[in-house]
């Protein structure tokens, strides 16, 4: 089974979006194994988002990310990572599909209300940045044992 971090974003937070986003990702059929709200500090911000180091835009985005409180989400099924990602649709809402949590609550590509691994070994990173093992809690779902 694979594991993904969720991130629900400050915009999300302020739009009171969280609940929906979430159950967006239960609905399809993803397991929620840990969760927690925080407000990420530049220097998680800064390891989180260290791929764009450099980039223009990396300050805002860590200014952005710790402005206001996130929840940290891990989440686990078969193909975990693919379904985040096509659930979440299109990083500029503008462009992501109906139906998806982007296309349907985004508004803007700067805020896009959610983070999710893009590979199984960032997964793995990101997931260690926010959880650590026993704030993972791994159980089984009758509806499990009916699809095994």
């Amino acid at each position: 089974m694979d594991k993904s971090l969720v991130l629900i974003k400050p915009d999300a937070i302020q739009r009171g979006l969280a609940g929906e986003i979430i159950s967006r990702l239960e609905n399809r059929g993803l397991k929620l194994v840990a969760m927690k709200m925080i407000q990420m500090d530049v220097a998680l911000a800064q390891k989180h988002y260290a791929i764009h180091k450099g980039k223009a835009f990396f300050e805002e985005l860590v200014n952005f990310i710790t402005s206001s409180p996130i929840i940290a989400v891990v989440l686990q099924g078969e193909n975990a990572i693919q379904i985040i990602r096509k659930t979440m649709g299109d990083t500029d809402p503008a462009k992501a599909l109906p139906g998806t949590i982007r296309g349907d609550l985004g508004i803007d590509i700067g805020y896009n209300l959610i983070h999710g691994s893009d590979s199984q070994a960032n997964a793995v990173k990101e997931i260690d940045l926010f959880f650590s093992a026993d704030e993972i809690h791994d159980y089984c779902k009758d509806v499990d044992k009916w699809i095994s």
